[in-house]
């Protein structure tokens, strides 16, 4: 069996995928807990009497981690394309988790962005990563749902931040809530001894023999790798860039790169200041919590449907209807609703920005060579960071001109319609029958 086969002659074992599934699952439950914690503990910052921040600055500490998080998909994305998936992943969870212990101990606002900033590195890192391994040990038509199943972790990540968040903040305060995000380092070794390489990594690396021996031990049948016309050379990310900018693929990479920024933008800004913008709507902070619960929740079961609708019909379409879905949910928030209602609103704006954009990830990952998959995922998301970032301040920014809480649905519904407009733009993957041209131009550039 070849890397890349096709759903006929698929013969990695179901336990081997699930095992690579749940080993990336545990990794990004980790992370989406740190991702979600900040959101969580926002409107408690913004009582701390000792920091005294203002809205801006509350909003500036959303920011520090996404800056990481753009170095860190950017540098281990790529280098996950180089010296291999496996080590990757692992190096950017013992960065991300460690660094929580000296966030919940900084005695000022600035210790605790550093301490975000170095965690955000590794969050950053670990999303290209997850996504090459789980698209790489996933069948042809299960691959969305997989990633899907998967990327649920994020979500349920920033379900357990809330509940922990409604459990420690009132007694212990905010700082312990922040702490436990250091908790998985724990289980660090468990995804250790769970997760394989990959083995589209190794092919591409020339190394054949340990290929064939990984495959032996997770009991792939009638695995017949095809070596690379060049075994182990070695393309220069500047010329993996290149490829990614070339006539076939730069339309594919803009309108990517654009939706997967509006997604980001989305899921950042809402996660951050959703709370704190219901506070303002007149909820209490159990209740305001309540929405961030109901927001990631949501989003966890939505990115398995999505998944799965994706696989059967298609990511484009897809994406392209729950975006738009997402939007509406976001700008009906605007209106005075009963409680279940805007709780159901809350649902589609978390299937409509973080399932969407969870689905989006994968279909990048899913569009690329299996040579640029780690490369191409990890620039997108590094570009996208740039939204993450945005969010979280342009969210502070609105809060601290004293505009009407209701601009900033307003602002997010219009930006759920670009991301879909963007997703609309993006071409059909390039198909298995012009794969001997591209075969031909690696080569070129190689020599």
């Amino acid at each position: 069996m070849a890397p890349s086969s096709t759903v006929s002659d698929w013969n990695i074992p179901k336990r081997t995928t699930s095992v690579v599934l749940f080993a990336c699952w545990l990794a990004i439950l980790a992370e989406g807990y740190d991702v979600g914690v900040l959101g969580a503990v926002l409107p408690a910052l913004a009582e701390y009497k000792e920091w005294s921040l203002t809205p801006l600055q509350l909003g500036g500490l959303g920011a520090y981690a996404l800056v990481g998080m753009l170095f860190g998909a950017l540098f281990i994305g790529t280098l996950s394309d180089v010296i291999g998936r496996r080590k990757m992943l692992l190096l950017a969870m013992l960065i991300f988790t460690i660094t929580q212990v000296g966030a919940a101990m900084a005695p000022t606002p600035e210790m605790f962005g550093l301490f975000r900033f170095l965690g955000g590195l590794g969050m950053g890192g670990i999303i290209p990563v997850a996504a090459a391994l789980t698209i790489e040990y996933s069948a042809p038509k299960k691959r969305s749902l997989n990633y899907g199943i998967m990327y649920s972790g994020y979500s349920l990540g920033i379900v357990v931040s809330a509940l922990v968040a409604m459990a420690l903040l009132p007694t212990l305060g905010w700082r312990w809530v922040i702490a436990v995000g250091a908790l998985p380092v724990l289980i660090l070794p468990l995804v250790a001894w769970l997760l394989p390489e990959s083995l589209e990594y190794l092919v591409s690396k020339g190394k054949i023999a340990e290929a064939k021996a990984l495959a032996a031990k997770l009991n792939v049948r009638d695995y017949e790798p095809v070596a690379p016309a060049k075994p182990g050379a070695k393309v220069p990310w500047r010329e993996v860039m290149a490829a990614m900018f070339s006539g076939k693929y730069l339309r594919s990479t803009v309108f990517f790169w654009i939706s997967l920024f509006c997604g980001m933008v989305l899921v950042y800004g809402l996660n951050t200041w959703l709370p704190q913008i219901m506070r303002k709507a007149g909820y209490d902070l159990g209740t305001s919590l309540t929405f961030l619960l109901v927001f990631s929740l949501a989003s966890a079961v939505g990115g398995l449907i999505l998944g799965w609708l994706a696989d059967k019909y298609g990511q484009k379409p897809i994406l392209v209807i729950f975006y738009l879905l997402g939007a509406g949910g976001i700008l009906l928030l605007m209106f005075p609703n009963t409680m279940f209602i805007n709780l159901c609103f809350v649902a589609f704006a978390g299937i409509g920005s973080i399932s969407t954009s969870l689905v989006l990830t994968g279909y990048i990952a899913d569009y690329y060579p299996a040579a640029q998959r780690g490369t191409a995922t990890g620039w997108a998301l590094s570009f996208a960071r740039l939204g993450a970032i945005s969010g979280p301040i342009i969210g502070g920014w609105i809060a601290s001109t004293g505009m009407n809480f209701q601009f900033n649905f307003v602002f997010f519904a219009i930006v759920g319609v670009v991301a879909a407009l963007a997703v609309s733009m993006i071409p059909p993957r390039i198909t298995a029958s012009s794969a001997p041209a591209l075969a031909a131009e690696r080569e070129a550039v190689l020599d």
